[in-house]
């Protein structure tokens, strides 16, 4: 009964290791309807708030507060999309980018895409004020190149060439 017993408790392993991902698929199936429903009220008070912009002008008066409340909302539901997509991410293991909005895995320390350091990043080593200061290697001056031309006259001349050096 050994072999049987063990069968038994990997499928029963197995069961629960499928019922754990396909209750985690159904909270991010949940989470993108959401997102797609956030959305999808975003393009409605942005086409609200043309309307009323549109009405307003024509009309030749505007309502300020009014129109403030309409962006606080447009606000609002932008701060709670915010919030579903970073709680999708979380369930992605992935991260989004502060600067330019892309997912990245939680292990990256840079994105990928603009290179920006990502907020999850561990903190780097702190080196020593003393080694850095070592380090620095004077810069070399800078050196241009002058061309002088010479007045045109009847016989040829060469140009002369100077170097001149600027120090930073």
């Amino acid at each position: 009964m050994g072999i049987f017993d063990d069968v038994v408790v990997n499928a029963k392993s197995a069961a629960q290791t499928v019922g754990k991902m396909a209750g985690q698929f159904v909270d991010m199936s949940k989470l993108r309807i959401n997102m797609a429903e956030l959305n999808g009220e975003i393009t409605k008070r942005y086409q609200g708030l043309g309307r009323f912009i549109y009405e307003a002008k024509k009309a030749g008066s505007a309502d300020e507060a009014e129109l403030a409340d309409q962006i606080a909302g447009i606000d609002d539901l932008y701060a709670q999309l915010s919030a579903v997509s970073a709680q999708y991410a979380s369930m992605q293991d992935k991260v989004t980018c502060p600067a330019c909005g892309k997912k990245m895995p939680t292990d990256s320390m840079f994105c990928s895409h603009c290179g920006a350091k990502l907020e999850n990043a561990p903190a780097e080593p702190e080196e020593d004020a003393e080694a850095v200061e070592k380090a620095e290697v004077p810069a070399e001056p800078e050196t241009t190149e002058v061309t002088i031309e010479t007045e045109k006259t009847a016989e040829p001349t060469e140009e002369v060439k100077t170097e001149k050096t600027t120090e930073e």
